[in-house]
């Protein structure tokens, strides 16, 4: 069994898009690929097949694969609630609430949980893809690391670092992690790879000379700014400020940009609908006026995202809205918002608490019970059908739910609906995903669908990605890195 860890110099410097384009790249030439990432932290995840949750960079890898995702594949996220703390998840399932200074005491014990899931796919696959997070250089959390040399040393997993060009300083980001990594770590690394270069790549010759001559690591090759990788979804929120699009377009969609919104990437098929304007509102700025529809996002705080929606103002700006007329959605914890209470009486996601909702539906929720992971098919309630997945605590009841926004497909009613039809909500992501549902929630705003599934979309973004990365990087020296002959 062959295995390549893609470490970075920071983070966003592009390792969860390079890691799906190669689990493409060797996919295409017939070889059996998954992807890995011991530890992840953020609050876009995905539900598997397993029933469990990972981050969605690694379900994404998973589709590049060629393959279901499962929990194995991430089996440690972390999930910020707040600035100093972060919900637990193991092999896909809540395992408490720790605050940031506590995991980093503690996190070693699970490099355990970590090599017997890696041991998994290792068993099952010709290539395991694993990605760091953050970077190596990052030496003050060296102790007790899962993430990258802790986990590539217990593993015995060889590194190729990637640097991002993009941002300037390429060569003192290379050059500085060789110069602060501890000589044991710094062995482990084989190669570079530089990202996201943009122009005539003759022009950086001398400067991979460098590179190669300070640190005496291979270049293994300059990938160009892979404009495919806006067509995948995004795992990291700090996308979110250039996630606008068709400014003039015949219909206005925003999305207040919560503190901790979630699964964010719900929105990515109406970003690219050729009617629809659709953009990320910031803390500081108010709703726009001329929305027609009004999207209230997942999150992973609840009860705290409803006091920060506000103190931005945007609870009053909502109410205009909707008195002018306009739409209202709620996704998950957007839902819970909608409703007239969201109680959390065991501090599920933060200090046990009450607050009164934004009364726009007839619903009540409560924040207990086990967390709620599982796939979600049926129909809109015009009969268009939908295909999405569920990852929500709390349990939604109250008149309004007699008036579902959508059928299961054992016939149960899901979400609720305002007696004028305006204002829905349900717990379901992904809705946007398929055709034929897109087409129906844009054409009561009057916008036509370009009728074109998500998934095709992020296929041919893997496909075109892979395409460049062969071109670009030299594969079958990182192939012999990782301990695997490809054929000619």
């Amino acid at each position: 069994m062959a295995a390549l860890m893609i470490q970075g110099c920071g983070s966003d410097v592009g390792k969860s898009v390079l890691v799906a384009g190669l689990c493409r790249v060797f996919a295409n030439r017939g070889l059996t690929v998954r992807p890995f990432k011991p530890q992840n932290m953020s609050n876009n995840a995905a539900v598997t097949v397993d029933g469990g949750e990972i981050g969605r960079a690694q379900a994404l890898q998973a589709i590049a694969c060629r393959t279901p995702p499962t929990v194995d594949m991430n089996p440690v996220l972390l999930k910020p609630q707040s600035d100093v703390g972060a919900q637990l998840v193991v092999r896909g399932q809540m395992a408490g609430t720790w605050k940031a200074a506590a995991y980093q005491d503690r996190k070693a014990g699970l490099l355990d949980v970590v090599l017997e899931s890696y041991r998994c796919l290792e068993a099952e696959a010709d290539l395991v893809l694993v990605e760091g997070a953050g970077s190596p250089a990052e030496t003050n959390l060296r102790a007790g690391d899962i993430a990258n040399m802790g986990f590539a040393r217990a593993a015995g997993v060889p590194v190729v670092l990637v640097g991002d060009i993009d941002r300037g300083h390429v060569i003192a980001a290379l050059a500085g992690a060789h110069a602060v990594l501890e000589p044991d770590d710094r062995a482990m690394i084989a190669g570079f790879l530089i990202n996201k270069f943009r122009g005539d790549p003759s022009l950086f010759d001398a400067g991979r000379a460098e590179i190669e001559r300070r640190t005496g690591w291979a270049d293994l090759g300059m990938a160009p700014w892979l404009a495919a990788a806006r067509r995948l979804p995004a795992e990291d929120a700090v996308v979110l400020d250039k996630a606008q699009a068709g400014a003039g377009r015949k219909v206005r969609i925003v999305v207040p940009m919560l503190s901790r919104i979630a699964n964010f990437d719900d929105f990515d098929p109406l970003r690219a609908e050729p009617e629809v304007e659709f953009g990320f509102v910031p803390p500081g700025s108010p709703l726009p006026g001329d929305a027609d529809l009004v999207i209230l996002p997942g999150t992973k705080a609840t009860l705290a995202d409803l006091g920060f929606l506000r103190a931005q103002g945007w609870d009053i700006d909502l109410l205009a809205h909707v008195r002018r007329g306009g739409r209202v959605l709620g996704v998950c914890g957007g839902y819970q918002m909608l409703g007239r209470s969201i109680a959390d009486p065991d501090g599920v996601e933060g200090p046990p608490g009450r607050a009164e909702g934004l009364s726009l539906l007839d619903v009540e929720t409560v924040l207990t019970g086990d967390k709620v992971l599982r796939p979600a098919r049926g129909t809109l309630a015009s009969g268009e059908p939908f295909e999405g997945y569920e990852i929500h605590v709390g349990r939604t009841s109250g008149a309004g739910t007699a008036r579902p926004f959508l059928v299961r497909e054992d016939g149960a009613g899901e979400g609720a609906t305002s007696p004028d039809g305006k204002i829905a909500g349900a717990y379901v992501h992904g809705l946007f995903d398929r055709a034929p549902a897109r087409a129906a929630l844009l054409r009561p705003l009057g916008a036509t669908s370009d009728g074109l599934d998500q998934q095709a979309r992020v296929d041919a973004a893997l496909d075109e990605i892979a395409a460049a990365l062969e071109t670009h990087f030299a594969i079958g020296r990182l192939a012999a890195i990782a301990g695997l002959e490809l054929r000619p």
